[in-house]
């Protein structure tokens, strides 16, 4: 992967190579002069976000996985315009042929269709409910949200037949629906996770340089407990010798906040994601590089990554148990619990366009 001079402001990746995995022919320049814009004021031409609409033929996507807490989800956007260089979905984007890279921050998909194909398919013959997790790939409240409103559109169709949700977001617009996921709380039928991996505005700026910012984030824990709607607060990813001396800091910060517990997981780099991260800390962070590699793929079994069931959200070795160790003493100092909060499934209806006779 080649590493442009100067990084695009406002994004997270530092390129855009594109991956190996699947046979694509690497991008040549065409000859424009726009080729070398880069090398006029040593700095590359501002990135503009692009949305296409894509329309899938289902929305509800299904897991199998031992060691995750749900087994369907639903994504609303393809691609994350927060930018996290560590986000373990960017090798997602190389299925549509584009980079993990800087594509995966800027080129999005939007799939304006997901609320009619969520009522369709919860309204099938035998559907048998169970919490429904939003924002387990791409944040479904990152700044797109704000003009498309899909995400607010799917709460609305789960809210309507009583279906339980829960949502991971970086953002504080997640607070904007505060309406609907009170009014499902009080029935049992949503939980909140908000992402803060630093308290420190410029490391999460590197780090997430288009989601929002720490205290915004706190901001929102409060205003979702306020409401009366279950929020935890998730440390993932903790990298080592970056961003894992704040473990303390920020759950003590989410608990006077009033979140409820607490999740965290050791960075993860699959695929592509291991050398965009690789570049991403030779350009910010040369001094320390080596050594926050070294402990990552420690913690990997020598590996830049694990992707076995179990093992990929534990980590393994001395510096992986001694930050667990950490986090759970800090876990029980604040009085934050580690297990999910159960949603109720009974209340569930089936969707349906006609009046019940009884």
């Amino acid at each position: 992967m080649s590493t442009p001079r100067g990084t695009t402001r406002g994004r997270g990746a530092t390129g855009n190579a594109l991956p190996t995995r699947f046979g694509l022919a690497t991008r040549e320049a065409d000859g424009d002069w726009l080729d070398d814009a880069a090398t006029v004021d040593d700095a590359p031409p501002p990135l503009r976000t692009a949305v296409t609409v894509e329309r899938p033929r289902t929305i509800i996507t299904r897991n199998q996985s031992p060691d995750v807490p749900f087994d369907r989800s639903i994504n609303a956007y393809r691609g994350c315009e927060h930018g996290c260089v560590y986000c373990f979905a960017r090798p997602t984007h190389a299925y549509h042929d584009l980079s993990p890279g800087l594509d995966f921050e800027s080129r999005l998909f939007a799939k304006p269709e997901a609320p009619a194909l969520l009522k369709a398919e919860l309204a099938r013959r035998g559907y048998q409910c169970q919490p429904i997790a939003l924002g387990t790939n791409t944040d479904p409240y990152q700044p797109i949200e704000r003009e498309w409103r899909i995400t607010r559109q799917i709460l609305e169709v789960l809210a309507g037949c009583d279906h339980p949700v829960t949502i991971t977001t970086k953002s504080d617009r997640v607070c904007r629906d505060i309406d609907i996921l009170a009014a499902m709380a009080a029935r049992g039928l949503a939980a909140v996770m908000i992402s803060v991996t630093s308290l420190d505005a410029k490391l999460a700026r590197l780090m997430e340089p288009r989601a929002a910012t720490p205290p915004r984030r706190i901001a929102a824990i409060r205003r979702l407990s306020d409401a009366g709607i279950p929020v935890f607060v998730s440390l993932s990813p903790m990298v080592p010798a970056l961003n894992d001396h704040e473990i303390e800091a920020i759950i003590a910060a989410a608990a006077a906040a009033g979140a409820q517990g607490a999740y965290s997981i050791p960075v993860r780099l699959p695929h592509e994601v291991a050398p965009l991260f690789r570049d991403w800390l030779a350009e910010h962070f040369p001094d320390r590089a080596a050594r926050i590699m070294h402990h990552v793929t420690q913690m990997r079994g020598g590996k830049d990554n694990d992707p076995d069931f179990f093992s990929r959200f534990q980590g393994q070795g001395p510096y992986a148990g001694l930050m667990r160790q950490r986090f759970i003493k800090a876990c029980t100092a604040a009085g934050l619990s580690r297990d999910r909060i159960p949603l109720d499934c009974s209340r569930f209806r089936p969707p349906t366009d006609q009046l019940s006779l009884f």
